[in-house]
């Protein structure tokens, strides 16, 4: 068996593996229908480049005091005139070991020019990919700001490199983006943290509540 067959075993008995969802996480899609929604983990437009494991249905979960935190955060937006847009939240451990077996299959480069064009892919375990993923939690999101254009469109702002690029340059205080790139990620921190939300600083998507509800649990129902 390759190694990272025997990982994501192991992976796989360390999860809450087999249980369903527990009673305080929710449905963002049906408890903040005004944000928009692009899971890209159930789709092949991710640095995978295939539809992740465990992700069954483009619906974004999360713990309950994560999503009412949320949704003060997307009302504070509105009256900003933005809107949240929203990538990933709560991740399947499953879907973690997934990532972890396509990092470690190093002859699989079809993503490199979009998601990892600086880097080898054999750096990307550690610094970006890991074993285990606070998103699993139930209390992350990875997401975006949009404005409505004059063609009545919702267009993401621009933060100077896009979802998921595992680059420098999308640390979210990275000196090379342009002031308006600056502003749009200083704008979208300043939104999550005065809703209890902290940045995780090598990704300007990414955000987690503070405190953790779930802190040493690592969840593994499919996303349906």
């Amino acid at each position: 068996m390759k190694r990272w067959g025997l990982l994501a075993l192991a992976l796989s008995f360390n999860a809450t593996a087999h249980k369903p969802m527990p009673d305080d996480f929710v449905d963002m899609t049906q408890a903040l229908p005004e944000a928009i929604y692009d899971i890209r983990y159930f789709t092949d437009n991710n640095f995978v480049g295939e539809p992740v494991d465990a992700y069954l249905a483009p619906k974004c979960l999360l713990q309950q005091k994560a999503a009412e935190a949320l949704k003060k955060v997307s009302s504070a937006a509105e009256q900003q005139g933005y809107k949240l847009k929203i990538f990933d939240c709560y991740r399947p451990q499953t879907a973690v070991a997934h990532f972890m077996r396509w990092a470690q299959d190093l002859e699989d480069t079809s993503t490199k020019a979009e998601y990892y064009p600086n880097l080898p892919k054999s750096e990307l375990v550690g610094e970006y990919i890991a074993e285990k993923s606070g998103h699993s939690r139930g209390a992350t999101v990875d997401l975006t700001l949009v404005k409505q254009g004059k063609d009545g469109q919702w267009q993401e702002l621009d933060m100077g490199s896009p979802f998921d690029m595992f680059d420098t340059l999308s640390n979210t205080m990275d000196e090379r983006v342009s002031t308006e790139q600056r502003a749009n990620r200083l704008r979208l921190k300043a939104l999550m943290e005065a809703g209890g939300f902290k940045n995780y600083s090598k990704e300007w998507w990414h955000y987690y509540l503070v405190p953790q509800p779930y802190s040493d649990t690592y969840f593994d129902f499919p996303v349906k």
